[in-house]
């Protein structure tokens, strides 16, 4: 008998042992069915030894060997050991993460037949601009791990390197990887790169796949026949022994970070990634995270530029309309109202942004104060007036509108605020006769309505588009020449340290939309600080202004990238349970700080959300200007963490380099 080490997916940080026949070979690597509890759980083999902590008579013998399952490999497993030591997660969980639903459950998909022969012929290559070239070249040129951040402003073809080099990397027999931050974006990009190289075989991973589907591309990128990987933040798990780069778009999307289960950057993942298979990684965006650009800017990662828009003569014109001293029509100022006018008198588009849905943020009772509050969070229910319906954007949860005040009986009750549905009536009110479309999560609820409001605005069928953040990256409408910007301000003085990066990112990027083709654009953004410094490095196009400001106060503010944090986060039915539970860690992390004088510790806190489904949630915060130093006091306080004796109903965990405060 052997005694093999499983991985199984249970919220326990160990390896569980069991006794395997003599008869079968162990193989780390591989699926197996083992008793657990009173049931079945699969399972994989990390791990071969002759003794066990465990008496042997009180281990249990594998029930069966998956050989039809393929061997995952070391690399994939190292991979997952990496994620799970990095983001102090049990490995079980994350193999079982890693893996698709199919896998997971011991099943194999059925096999379909190859439709690589649908495009017979490939899109012609563009000609590019020698920004561009110099960047493919450099890209092609390097031998084994190198990062490059691609710093491309919008429309300046990023896209194109990223197919330039990988079809040089498909010539010499190399497999590519290549992120989009959401699914929204997935299918465009598939059919383009499907239309560029038709004999490749191109496999999608990203949640919207059916399970069986997703099953199928794991396989065929683990047994090689896969030649470009696409996906969101998941594919990052794909196996692929020929990998010869990884290409990471919008590298700077906050949708690349995991905020459940286990909390993951995959662009941080990927960067690991290259380094372990030493295969280069590009990083594209015309807004890098500033944690990217300082990495870039230090020597860390190489800095390849494009300054050039690729098919327009030139950026938008950005600039501010000062409301301080205007009354507002319908959230909208005189000049924007006229702007848009302009744009329909010659048959163009435009594109109102607010990132706000729903048609107002908050029903009001004027007399006695009562406002729709979400009994199980601490959140406002957000008026849906389409569907009649009061909605909490956190839970879930939804209720009828009330015909009067729920605490006075007054029937004089409003909404207050704007979102994109009320926006879109005051516009049908001053255009009506305008084809005017609404684009947000609640329009575009399923692939097949998003690619028909996507279908609507190329075929010119919208004159007016009202959107939130779904429409700020990644598309091009040629007609589009305006983008006017409202509500902008709220994020200009937000708690949160990253708030002033996310909304220049934001502004960049929608901005971009508007000028792609032969038509110039304009970006009209509505504020009452029209001379804030950030406002005014948009309406120069200079990121890099903003960033060096930006990277100067972090570093005298001591925050990211100049030092390293996690979070420590409770939820409880109680909130008391959720701050004794962090006051208690906090206590022994005290202790452990002892030996480890650069680990910051800070009092535990509620939560910006605090109540979110009925449960009451808190933080503590961690930090270090050391990253393996912290690393090493997280792994040993998670250890003492998980032997503290806590109410049933508490959860806790740890997430490492946290994006949401």
């Amino acid at each position: 008998m052997s005694i093999v080490q499983v991985a199984l997916d249970v919220p326990l940080p160990r390896l569980f042992d069991y006794l395997l026949d003599i008869g079968a070979a162990p193989e780390i690597g591989r699926c197996v069915s083992v008793p657990f509890g009173s049931g079945q759980k699969i399972g994989l083999i990390l791990g071969i030894t002759r003794s066990s902590d465990q008496p042997s008579e009180k281990l249990k013998q594998v029930s069966q060997v998956l050989d039809n399952f393929p061997l995952l490999p070391k690399d994939w497993l190292a991979l997952c050991e990496f994620c799970a030591r990095y983001y102090q997660h049990p490995l079980g969980e994350v193999v079982h993460f890693a893996l698709p639903p199919l896998l997971r459950r011991g099943k194999l998909p059925r096999a379909v037949k190859d439709k690589r022969t649908t495009i017979e012929t490939a899109s012609p290559k563009p000609r590019l601009l020698p920004e561009q070239q110099a960047a493919v070249d450099a890209i092609i040129a390097a031998r084994g791990f190198e990062t490059f951040l691609l710093h491309g402003i919008t429309g300046s073809g990023k896209t194109e390197v990223y197919l330039h080099a990988i079809d040089a990397l498909l010539q010499a027999g190399k497999q590519a990887l290549m992120l989009v931050p959401e699914i929204a974006l997935t299918p465009q990009l598939e059919q383009r790169v499907a239309a560029r190289f038709p004999s490749a075989r191109i496999v999608s991973a990203h949640s919207g796949v059916a399970n069986a589907a997703r099953s199928r591309a794991f396989l065929d990128a683990l047994e090689g026949r896969a030649d470009i990987v696409l996906g969101t933040r998941l594919a990052v798990f794909m196996p692929l022994p020929r990998l010869g780069l990884i290409v990471i778009d919008e590298e700077h999307d906050g949708s690349f970070k995991q905020q459940e289960g286990l909390r993951y950057s995959a662009r941080d993942v990927a960067i690991f990634r290259a380094k372990q298979m030493n295969v280069p990684i590009v990083l594209g965006s015309a807004t890098p995270a500033l944690e990217t650009f300082h990495h870039a800017r230090s020597g860390r990662y190489r800095l390849l530029e494009l300054s050039q828009r690729a098919v327009a003569e030139s950026l938008p014109t950005v600039s501010t309309i000062d409301t301080r001293r205007e009354k507002l029509q319908g959230g909208m100022s005189q000049a924007l109202l006229n702007a848009i006018r302009t744009r329909l008198e010659r048959h163009e588009q435009s594109l109102i942004f607010l990132n706000r849905r729903g048609y107002a943020p908050v029903l009001a009772c004027p007399a006695c104060g009562w406002i729709s509050h979400c009994r199980r969070c601490a959140a406002n229910l957000v008026l849906h007036l389409v569907d009649k319906r009061l909605r909490c954007h956190h839970c879930g949860i939804e209720a009828g509108i009330p015909h009067h005040c729920p605490d006075c009986g007054n029937l004089d009750i409003h909404p207050f605020g704007r979102g994109t549905q009320r926006l879109e009536q005051s516009l049908g009110e001053h255009f009506p006769t305008a084809r005017i479309l609404r684009v947000d999560r609640d329009s575009a609820d399923s692939p097949k309505k998003w690619r028909a409001l996507l279908d609507t605005i190329h075929a010119g069928d919208a004159e007016i588009i009202v959107g939130t953040q779904m429409l700020a990256k990644g598309h091009d409408f040629p007609k589009l020449t305006l983008v006017g910007v409202v509500g902008a301000d709220t994020a200009l003085f937000a708690a949160d340290f990253r708030a002033p990066e996310r909304l220049f990112s934001q502004l960049m990027q929608v901005g971009g939309r508007s000028g792609r083709a032969e038509l110039h654009g304009q970006v009209l953004i509505q504020t009452e600080y029209p001379d804030h410094p950030l406002y005014r490095a948009l309406a120069d196009h200079d990121y890099a202004r903003f960033a060096a400001a930006q990277l100067k106060e972090r570093e005298q503010a001591g925050f990211p990238p100049f030092t390293h944090q996690a979070m420590l986060r409770a939820d409880a039915p109680a909130m008391a349970q959720s701050i004794a539970f962090l006051e208690q860690a906090r206590s022994v992390a005290n202790e452990k700080a002892n030996t480890a004088p650069a680990i910051n510790i800070y009092d535990p806190v509620p939560m910006r959300l605090s109540r979110l489904a009925n449960r009451e949630r808190a933080q503590l915060l961690v930090e270090s200007p050391n990253r393996p130093l912290l690393q090493n006091f997280l792994a040993a306080w998670t250890r003492t963490i998980r032997v503290l004796k806590t109410p049933r109903d508490l959860r806790w965990h740890v997430d490492v380099d946290p994006m949401e405060f």
